[in-house]
C-alpha cells in the first residue's frame, strides 16, 4: 500500500473510496478484559480467513525517550523505522481514528478503546460496576460480562463466548465517516449509527460510502 507520508490525512476509506470499511469496537473501563477479547476475536477471525487489523488507544507516549527515532522526532513530524522483522511510522502529533484507518489494509478492523467514538457497532467489557451503564449509548451489539447483567437488551455473553460474538463481528461490523455531513437525512453519524445497530437503518443510507 502507498502511504502518503508528504500530506496526511488521507480520505477514510470509508468515504468516497467506494469501499465499505468493516469496523467494530471493544469497549470497557480499565481491568474489563478488552484486550483479552480483543486478542480472541481476532485469532477467530483470521482462522475464518480474514485479514484483521487492530487499532488501540491509550493515553501513554509510544516512542520510547532517548530512541534514536524520539531523538528525531524531536526535528521532524514524522519518523519512520524498518527491522528485518517490522516496520513503524511515528508521527508526532495524534492523528484521528479515521486517519488511521485510511492506513489499514484489512476485512475487519477491530478497535480498542475509543469509548467516545459513535461511528460503528460496539461490544463492551462489563466488570459489574455502576459506571458499565455509561457504556451503552445505543451502539452495542453486545457485551461481555458477569452473569446477572441485564443490560438494555444488548445480549450478554460469556468471556468464553468468542464464536458467536465473532459471528456478531461479521454480521454487524461497519464505518461510518465521521463527517456529519446530513446527506443521509440525520444531524449526525452518530444518529444513523444508532438506527443501524437497532435495524432500523442501513449503511446505505450513508451517501459517502458509495
Amino acid at each position: 500500500m502507498e502511504l502518503d507520508l508528504g500530506g496526511f490525512p488521507k480520505p477514510p476509506r470509508s468515504c468516497g473510496g467506494g469501499e465499505l470499511l468493516k469496523v467494530a469496537g471493544i469497549v470497557g473501563y480499565k481491568n474489563s478484559g478488552k484486550t483479552t477479547l480483543t486478542r480472541a476475536l481476532a485469532h477467530e477471525l483470521i482462522a475464518r480467513g480474514r485479514d484483521v487489523a487492530v487499532i488501540k488507544h491509550t493515553s501513554h507516549q509510544l516512542d520510547l525517550p532517548g530512541k534514536d527515532t524520539a531523538v528525531l522526532g524531536k526535528s521532524v513530524g514524522q519518523v519512520g523505522i524498518i527491522s528485518p522483522q517490522e516496520s513503524a511510522l511515528f508521527w508526532k502529533k495524534s492523528l484521528s481514528l479515521e486517519d488511521m484507518l485510511s492506513y489499514l489494509e484489512a476485512d475487519i478492523v477491530l478497535v480498542e478503546g475509543f469509548k467516545e467514538e459513535k461511528t460503528y457497532p460496539k461490544i463492551a467489557c462489563l466488570r459489574g460496576e455502576p459506571d458499565d451503564a455509561d457504556l451503552f449509548d445505543g451502539l452495542l451489539v453486545a457485551a461481555v460480562g458477569p452473569e446477572d447483567y441485564a443490560g438494555e437488551g444488548v445480549p450478554l455473553f460469556d468471556r468464553d463466548d468468542v464464536i458467536p460474538i465473532a459471528d456478531l463481528v461479521e454480521q454487524k461490523a461497519f464505518k461510518l465517516p465521521n463527517l456529519d455531513c446530513g446527506d443521509c437525512g440525520y444531524e449526525r453519524c452518530y444518529d444513523l449509527a444508532r438506527e443501524i445497530v437497532a435495524g432500523t437503518g442501513s449503511v446505505e443510507d450513508c451517501v459517502c460510502v458509495h
